[in-house]
């Protein structure tokens, strides 16, 4: 039987302008993150600040506000999409491009007028350090035509909010809970974390699949099936062509954006990875 595929078709964006990108889009998530402290009630996850993908919006969402109000972020032109409660579509956009912080925060003082959010969480940092940028010192973004590099990032979140959910259906059938996919706008990656009682023991284990857009460790997407606490290096069992083991600072059964370009089958081999890996980091800790 032939499944219809489901991802986006990836391109071949110039590796400085997908990171450029990446880190923009990383800066302009901040607003949704800040937002929802500002108007939610704070989780010990931190997972009230946590984003959804918005197949709609092409982009990330927030948990809905008490008025029933969201912040969204379209990432094809780092548009900030007001969403009011009642409308049921997206109002008032913002894009970033050629705009600075400062102008982002004064637009969301007049598109959130009617919702109750506490001022001070905008003007606050972040806490937990970015990546340096010239946004975070009044910088403006866009430059270095990022379009097609935005439209490129926007296609491996979407491709990746589908295998990390296939991933979450492997860990279910596998008899373990976790929840759909969202984007924690600390490391900007998509995820689903399992966690369960290692046998002869009183520790707890945790499995997560996601989609990482890149980072200080790999300069291009990545996806990841994490494992912890890390075994021991020479109990990494073996992972299909597709990835490999990842030891620096985490343990990963890692595939990434140019391996999966180099394949035939990009979502097929992907989902395959992703559940095979699955089985070796759940054998790791019977």
């Amino acid at each position: 039987m032939t499944t219809t595929p489901t991802w986006r078709p990836l391109g071949r964006v110039d590796a400085a302008k997908l990171s450029q990108a990446r880190l923009q889009a990383h800066y302009a998530a901040q607003w949704l993150a800040r937002l929802a402290r500002g108007a939610l009630p704070p989780q010990p996850d931190d997972s009230h600040t946590s984003l959804g993908w918005d197949d709609r919006l092409d982009g990330f969402v927030t948990h809905p506000l008490p008025d029933g109000a969201r912040l969204g972020l379209r990432l094809r032109d780092l548009a900030l999409m007001a969403e009011g409660g009642q409308a049921g579509q997206m109002e008032r956009a913002f894009s970033l491009i050629g705009r600075s912080n400062a102008e982002a925060r004064a637009w969301l003082d007049f598109a959130f007028a009617s919702s109750r959010f506490s001022a001070e969480a905008l003007d606050a940092p972040s806490p937990y350090a970015m990546p340096p940028h010239a946004i975070a010192q009044g910088g403006t973004y866009g430059g270095a035509e990022i379009g097609a590099a935005l439209e490129e990032l926007a296609a491996w979140f979407a491709n990746g909010r589908t295998a990390v959910e296939n991933a979450r259906r492997a860990m279910l059938a596998h008899g373990h809970e976790a929840p759909p996919p969202r984007c924690w706008p600390h490391h900007f990656d998509l995820a689903t974390l399992t966690s369960f009682s290692i046998p002869r023991g009183a520790a707890t284990a945790y499995v997560g699949a996601g989609l990482s857009p890149g980072d200080r460790h790999y300069g291009e997407p990545y996806f990841y099936l994490s494992v912890y606490p890390a075994p021991d290096r020479s109990a990494l069992p073996p992972l299909p062509p597709l990835g490999h083991w990842h030891v620096e600072d985490f343990t990963a059964a890692i595939a990434t954006a140019s391996a999966i370009r180099a394949t035939a089958r990009p979502e097929a081999d992907t989902d395959a990875f992703l559940v095979a890996a699955l089985a070796a980091a759940l054998s790791l800790f019977r």
